[in-house]
């Protein structure tokens, strides 16, 4: 029977329980990673953990037990025999009363498996009319304070569409609910800069570190220029996936050839990792 990790202990999974007075459940008090996981590993490990903390800095949660929870990744991973899907880590406020204060409690730590779908190669996107705040206390945070991405998501998929793009407060290219976005231009790809307010993704920071893709503000009009080339977006569980409509609209070609080069690279990437322990 599949298992979930929780503060150390291993349960059954339909037997996983937190209080009904979590602060994740009670205010959306927490911070989350997505990791894909190859061949029983969990791909970049130390660098998804090292954004869980930073993420839990950020909205003030103490030092996590990081060693804890990496012994949990693996412990469940091979508890569930989970050889490829994905696996979320989860940590929140812990106890707390019926309002935003903390009271002091430890916190709640969950970690838990799932599949992972081999996904499309390309996707649909929809442009949101609301921005996102790059100024906002939670601005490049991964936290479970999710509701504006399920309501615009939500919003996208009911025209159709796979994901929906976030400008941000000055007019600029942000990012996707669950994804970062790229934009092809004269041939060469770019990404918002994390000053857009774009949480730094894993794989869109691979993507930039190891493949020497640039960093660049664009207006958000750029996904309606006959400059854009070709665009895609980049995530833990999307890799790199082409777009192939912007607002309904077909763009010129998806994936494109710079898209394609850059996905066979990531996947080549990854499995050099892996060969080397993959935790990165």
């Amino acid at each position: 029977m599949e298992k979930v990790w929780i503060n150390g202990n291993l349960v059954n999974r339909g037997e996983a329980k937190i209080s009904v007075f979590d602060h994740g459940l009670v205010t959306g008090d927490g911070v989350f990673e997505t990791i894909g996981v190859y061949g029983g590993i969990a791909f970049a490990l130390n660098r998804h953990l090292a954004r869980l903390q930073r993420s839990a800095t950020g909205i003030g949660l103490p030092a996590l037990d990081l060693e804890a929870i990496g012994n949990g990744v693996k412990l469940l991973l091979e508890e569930n025999c989970c050889k490829d899907g994905k696996l979320r880590i989860t940590v929140t406020g812990g106890e707390s009363e019926l309002g935003s204060d903390r009271i002091g409690s430890p916190v709640t730590m969950i970690i838990a498996t799932g599949p992972r779908s081999a996904g499309a190669p390309t996707a649909m996107v929809q442009v949101a009319p609301w921005p996102r705040n790059e100024k906002g206390i939670l601005a490049g945070l991964k936290t479970i304070s999710y509701a504006e991405n399920v309501a615009g998501l939500a919003w996208a998929r009911a025209k159709g569409a796979d994901e929906v793009i976030f400008g941000n407060t000055v007019g600029n290219l942000c990012e996707g609910s669950g994804s970062n976005i790229f934009v092809v231009v004269d041939g060469e790809a770019y990404t918002p800069p994390l000053s857009s307010g774009a949480l730094g993704g894993i794989t869109r920071d691979l993507i930039v570190s190891r493949l020497g893709i640039k960093e660049r503000d664009f207006p958000l009009d750029i996904l309606y220029s006959q400059d854009l080339q070709e665009c895609f977006l980049s995530s833990s569980v999307r890799e790199a996936q082409g777009i192939s409509h912007i607002d309904g609209n077909p763009t010129n070609v998806a994936p494109g050839p710079v898209t394609t080069e850059i996905g066979k690279a990531f996947s080549r990437l990854i499995a050099e990792e892996l060969e080397r322990g993959g935790t990165l």
